[in-house]
Order: C-alpha cells, then structure tokens, then sequence
C-alpha cells in the first residue's frame, strides 16, 4: 500500500498536480483501493486533523500579519531600516535583511513577506543602481527568517506533528533567526563593498531617527510581545494569536489611523486563501501519515538509521541532507508534515531534542525556498525583479553559505536553541 501510494503521488506531482490535491487523491486510492478501509473513514482520517485547537493560531496570525503590513507600517519599517543601515556598503541589501526580520515577526509567512518587501525594496534598488538579480536573491534569501521569527507558522505545523510544545518552539527560534540576519547583512556588506554598490548619502538628525523609531515600534515590539506571553505562561499560542489581531487592529486605528474597509477586507481574503491551502495539506498528510506509520516505515527507518550510520553525528547530517533535498522539491509546510513523523522517530531514537529537531528541519526546508527548480520565495522574487532564475541564483551563493554554516550551527551546538 505504501509503495503505491508513493508511485502515485510521484505520479500526479509528474503532472504538474498541487501537492495538496496529489497527497489526496494518492493517500485515498491507497487506502481505498488497496487497503482494508473503506471510503467512508478514508475521509474522515482527511477530516480528522482539522479539528485541532492549536490549528486556530494558524489564520488569526495570518490575519494579524495581514492588517500590519498592509498600511503605513511596512513604509516606517523600510524608512527606519534605510536610516540604520543604509549608509553602509550593500546598505540598500542590508535593509531588505532588517525587514524582512522585522516584518517576520508580524507576518509569519515567508512567501507573503518576499512578496510585500520584494514588490517595495527591488525597484526602489534598481534605481539605485543596484543588479536587480542581486536585489532579487537578497529578498528571496531573506525572507526565509519568517520561518523562524515568532509567530512562525512552520514551527506550528512541526508542533501539530510531533506534540511539542509551541512556545518552546517559538523562543529557541530566535537566536537561529537572528544569526541569518546578521550572517545575510554582512554578506551584503562585504559584496557591497567589493562591487562598489552606491550608498545612501541622506544624512538623518537624531531627532528624525527616534520620531521614526517611535512610529515603527509596535511592529518591533510583535515578537516580543508575543515570546514574553508565551514564556510567561499568560496565555496559550491560540489566545495569543487572537490578541495579536486585537494588537493590530488597535495599533492600525489608534496608532496609524489608516484601517480601512477595503484593508480589512483585503486581509480577511487573503488569510481564507493561505489558510485553505495549509489546511489541505495538513489534511492530506494525515492520510499519508496514517499509511506511513500502518506500514511501520518510521520505526523501520528509524532502526536503519541506527543500526547502519550508527552515530548521532552522521544520523544528524544524513537528515540534513535528506531535508535539503526534499525541500528543493515540496513546499514546507507539505514537508514538515509528511518528513515530520520519521523523523521525530529518528530523534528518538537517538536522543535529539524534539525542539531542536524543530528549529533543524524548519532551516533546512527553509533554505528549499529560495533553492531551484521549485524555490517560492525564489520565484516571487524573481518575477518582481523580472531577471531569469539563473542570474539570481548566481547571486545566491553568499547567503547558501551563510544558511548552511546556520544549518550546521544549529545542528550540532543545541545551545544555541534549548536554553
């Protein structure tokens, strides 16, 4: 039953079919066609993990990130990242990096935040004169740390899996999420430097850097507000997701004065459509999920892995690579849920953190976003910049670089994660 589900949903993928409706129709014809259960509860196995509480942060964070980044906030988050670092080699790089830190801590979607930053930073650095192929893998690259920054909708999937806890998740996040951002600006910086990209030559007074500080603070204090609620044990990840929509609402009408009907609206649609798709998927991975662990193919990779590669260092990297691969291939949210429940065998098997596991597999299928042949973040990038995919890809190679030397800090010093 395994091996044809597989074959088929290879199949349908071949066909250029969504992977939310090849891991459907692949999962029930298996199911229903060659295993012992009928239609009728092949279905409801489909139905069954969309009735979770957890779930519930998934849209009001979507929703919360909608209403913030639509209005004046995204303008005073660029203009205050362009005061900051602006002046500096690769500075114009280098604000893409801060913003999209910033709005990863509002938005939580990495392909909604190459999207808004990208449709406003890209020209806006060509006509500086800088490639728009460099413009274009800087976006794409750095709007992967969205995947990190709390309230990260990943960690959440990976949560739902493998029954941890989501506010661990979210604060061991932090420090991986800033060491990209920090290892991204200083590879701007140097490629900058070494390339005589123009600066910023505005000079800023004091006073207008904290006017401009001021306005851009509840953006800022997102993240913040919600690791301090979570770790504090104040609320849970769901009632925190809900106050965050209350949080922007507040902050849009009182702070910026700019809510509209027509913004509201906007969002309420745009979180429908993100979350009908995530919502399929993790439909369909339960049906997959189901016939997986039937067959009993977690334990009995879990048990190759041991007893063949036999170190904890050489399983670790074998996921690794494992995950960079499927990532170049699946969507995220489709990989952490079908890789999530062997691998969270594996972990066990070996004694690895369940959170650090997390934080591992998010980076890893991370960096697949902006990796070809099927990169999002990648693509949506490139499309704004109109530039081909391979000229940004050649303007990539600094920040594969720095995810990976991310990836194997993560990996093999949990220091930096549990804590």
């Amino acid at each position: 039953m395994t091996a044809q589900m597989l074959i088929g949903f290879v199949l349908l993928l071949l066909m250029a079919m969504p992977v939310g409706y090849s891991l459907v129709i692949s999962g029930w014809a298996a199911l229903s066609v060659f295993g012992p259960m009928p239609s009728s509860m092949a279905v409801m196995k489909i139905f069954q993990p969309t009735q979770s509480f957890p779930l519930l942060a998934i849209p009001f964070f979507i929703l919360s990130g909608g209403l913030m980044m639509s209005g004046k906030l995204g303008q005073k988050l660029v203009s205050l990242a362009s005061m900051l670092v602006g002046k500096y080699h690769g500075g114009l790089g280098q604000v893409t990096v801060v913003g999209s830190t910033v709005f990863g801590g509002v938005s939580g979607s990495s392909v909604a935040e190459a999207s808004a930053l990208g449709s406003m930073l890209i020209p806006w650095q060509k006509r500086e004169g800088y490639p728009g192929a460099f413009g274009a893998a800087v976006t794409s690259a750095s709007s992967v740390i969205a995947g990190l920054m709390p309230p990260s909708i990943p960690l959440i999937l990976f949560a739902t899996v493998s029954n941890t806890s989501i506010a661990s998740l979210f604060i061991a996040a932090v420090i991986p999420a800033l060491m990209l951002a920090g290892g991204m600006m200083l590879a701007c910086n140097i490629i900058g430097r070494r390339r005589g990209f123009p600066r910023l030559t505005l000079k800023y007074t004091s006073a207008e850097i904290k006017n401009t500080l001021f306005t851009a603070l509840p953006a800022l204090l997102m993240p913040v507000f919600i690791v301090v609620l979570l770790r504090a044990g104040i609320a849970t990840p769901t009632e925190v997701s809900v106050i965050a929509v209350a949080y922007a609402l507040v902050v849009s009408t009182v702070i910026y004065r700019d809510l509209t009907a027509e913004r509201v609206m906007s969002a309420l649609v745009n979180t429908v459509i993100t979350t009908g798709i995530v919502m399929l998927i993790i439909a369909a991975a339960n049906i997959i999920a189901y016939i997986l662990t039937s067959g009993g193919v977690p334990q009995a990779v879990a048990q190759w892995a041991v007893e063949y590669l036999k170190h904890p260092i050489l399983i670790i990297l074998a996921i690794n690579l494992l995950m960079l691969f499927i990532g170049m291939f699946l969507d995220l949210p489709a990989a952490i849920l079908l890789l999530g429940p062997t691998l969270v065998s594996i972990a066990n098997a070996i004694g690895l953190d369940l959170v650090q596991l997390g934080i591992i597999m998010c980076v890893n299928l991370s960096i697949g976003l902006f990796t070809p042949p099927i990169g999002t973040t990648l693509f949506v990038s490139s499309a704004i910049a109109r530039e081909r995919i391979g000229a940004v890809v050649k303007e990539l190679g600094p920040f594969y670089l720095v995810a990976i030397v991310v990836l194997l800090l993560v990996s093999y010093v949990p220091a930096l994660i549990i804590y």
